[in-house]
């Protein structure tokens, strides 16, 4: 089935659709007192502020999807300063400078990590690059990772992230070629990937030799770690169906691939050993485009937040609170908590366990009413 068009976090849809999820709900959990949550403006009149994350010294670090500029914001002093240019950045459609993320022991190891589209000698190219920071400027850029981007200017993934086994995580979406999911020749588009610092496949992936740690991955825009169990959850877009939840497992595939249906993630893309694979712990029909998410603890939202995670909705403006199970493996609920003026973009812990997320044009932070 060819889809009818690309649910995207950067690419603005005519009409917002109303999201209902097909998975029912499972057994209810505790009542607390409701309270509303609200978005507080942290700075506003930003280029497209599509990744972010935080450092030391109150400072968020954010990254233009169209300039290819890295920038810091100081939350203290709200002074802005640009650190570094990349050259070639590709914007067209979901391309650009698409992710972020500092070294787990930045400042003693100075590297800031950016995720960019870019032109590398007339070929279009999805780039990790790192820098150095050098008093505050960016230098030393070096290429960690590359691989092919599509002709088509959708589905080139983005978001990366550092977990606490040191280890940097990136998602690199299949390039609107289904048939990348389900390649593991040496053929990282439709994937989740593990790499050490430097860009290098750590010996205990689950494929040799290689940075695969999950496959079968559509185009995905959010993943983060479970604080309390170092499980790795993740929103996937689908296509005119089937928008998903997943959370991640070691050399698991996740079942995009050229034999797609909207009856739920397609069976017949199963395992190299002839087993189904991983379907979604909950869908939507018709689409919300899932974005950033993140853990809430003592985030400042009462009792009824801690504990959970929050993903964006590019379609409906929306941010939802899932409930977990006890053991943190399956998805009780899931709840509208706010809902923006605009698209709903990256999300990230800062300070304090504050949960933060972007729009185009700024930075906002999640507070009580």
């Amino acid at each position: 089935m060819t889809p009818t068009r690309t649910p995207t976090r950067l690419r603005r849809l005519c009409i917002a659709i109303a999201a209902t999820a097909l998975l029912p709900a499972a057994a209810s959990t505790p009542a607390y007192a409701s309270t509303s949550i609200t978005a507080k403006k942290v700075v506003g009149g930003l280029n497209q502020p599509v990744a972010f994350t935080f450092g030391p010294g109150n400072q968020i670090w954010y990254v233009e999807k169209s300039t290819g500029e890295i920038h810091t914001y100081d939350m203290d002093t709200e002074v802005d300063r640009r650190f570094f240019t990349v050259s070639g950045v590709d914007a067209s459609g979901e391309r650009g400078m698409l992710g972020i993320a500092l070294n787990p022991d930045y400042p003693s190891k100075p590297f800031v990590y950016v995720y960019a589209t870019r032109s590398v000698h007339g070929q279009l190219r999805n780039q990790i690059l790192r820098l150095t920071d050098e008093n505050g400027s960016g230098s030393a850029l070096d290429v960690i990772f590359t691989a092919p981007a599509s002709s088509s200017p959708y589905h080139n993934g983005g978001r990366i992230l550092f977990g606490a086994d040191g280890m940097l995580y990136a998602i690199v979406g299949e390039g609107h070629d289904p048939s990348n999911a389900q390649d593991l020749t040496d053929n990282d588009r439709g994937k989740i990937l593990r790499m050490t610092p430097s860009g290098r496949a750590p010996d205990s992936n689950p494929f040799g030799g290689s940075r695969i740690w999950a496959y079968g991955i559509r185009n995905s825009f959010g993943f983060a770690f479970d604080p309390e169990t170092g499980n790795l959850w993740e929103t996937e877009n689908g296509p005119e169906c089937n928008d998903e939840l997943n959370r991640i497992l070691e050399g698991e595939n996740y079942g995009w691939g050229p034999h797609e249906t909207c009856s739920g993630t397609s069976p017949q893309n199963t395992n190299q050993d002839g087993s189904d694979p991983i379907l979604p712990l909950r869908w939507y029909t018709p689409t919300i485009a899932p974005t950033g998410m993140a853990f809430c603890e003592s985030c400042g939202l009462g009792a009824a937040s801690n504990g959970r995670f929050f993903f964006g909705a590019d379609n409906t403006d929306e941010i939802r609170r899932v409930t977990l199970n006890d053991a943190r493996t399956r998805i009780r609920t899931v709840k509208v908590v706010y809902t923006h003026s605009s698209e709903v973009l990256s999300m990230e812990v800062g300070p304090s366990g504050a949960i933060y997320f972007s729009d185009f044009g700024g930075i906002y932070k999640l507070v009580r009413s």
